[in-house]
């Protein structure tokens, strides 16, 4: 449970990262827009070759179509809660002037806590850490919490407490690996596959509703080609690794 929790920790210092670069530096949007495309792309990758194919190849059909349709109805119903509690809808304009610092915060939880229960289960059965998945977290969270930093100091917020803010994501996103690790093991290893696709559909849903739109409000037509980069090297990572 330790050393799946540091890496949930590692992988989710990538927020911290991000949201240092926004405050101290000021980064063209456009860039911070390709840059979470890229990550989105690597992601994409990551959840079709590393979770899904792994999932099918192990639980067969059942798994993996109930995991993933499981999976995209609980982001869903989270997002619209979020929604609901007066966070403005992420990928759009009007959530980058809308959001408040909480429901920024709320939505990287929920962004980043799948990723890391994935990260954490990636772990079971002896294996080591998923690196191509490992990676493709790392990337996309940099942007994310660049823009989102960037934003809240917009706002008016202090530094510290924005770093703050990132901190306890990361901390959380942590302690999500240990326990995707330690609680989801006990299940058993045929409870894995239907795991990884629970995670799958629920990223997938986030990437489609969130980063994805988000990247293309100000990354504008070259969106598309650097998500079908970043797919492309992490599939080749995949292959390597």
């Amino acid at each position: 449970m330790l050393e799946a929790g540091l890496w949930g920790l590692g992988a989710a210092s990538a927020l911290v990262l991000g949201a240092f670069i926004g405050l101290v530096g000021s980064v063209p949007r456009r860039f911070v827009a390709l840059a979470m495309a890229f990550g989105a792309g690597a992601l994409i990758s990551a959840l079709a070759f590393d979770l899904t194919e792994d999932a099918f190849a192990h639980g067969g059909t059942l798994p993996v179509a109930g995991g993933l349709a499981a999976g995209a109805l609980v982001f869903f119903a989270g997002n619209q809660m979020l929604h609901r509690r007066g966070a403005a809808r992420r990928g759009t304009r009007m959530a980058k002037a809308a959001d408040n610092g909480p429901a920024i915060v709320l939505g990287a939880m929920l962004d980043g806590i799948p990723e890391s229960v994935v990260l954490g289960t990636t772990l079971l059965g002896g294996g080591g850490v998923g690196v191509p998945f490992l990676a493709a977290v790392f990337l996309s969270n940099v942007p994310e919490a660049l823009s989102a930093a960037a934003d809240l100091r917009r706002e008016g917020h202090r530094p510290p407490w924005i770093i703050g803010l990132w901190v306890a994501v990361a901390l959380v996103s942590g302690l999500a690996a240990a326990l995707g690790y330690g609680l989801l093991g006990e299940m058993g290893s045929s409870a894995v596959p239907l795991i990884q696709a629970f995670a799958a559909g629920a990223i997938l849903t986030m990437l489609a509703d969130t980063m994805i739109p988000e990247a293309f409000a100000d990354g504008g037509d070259l969106t598309g080609l650097a998500t079908v980069f970043g797919f492309a090297t992490a599939f080749l990572l995949s292959t390597i690794s």
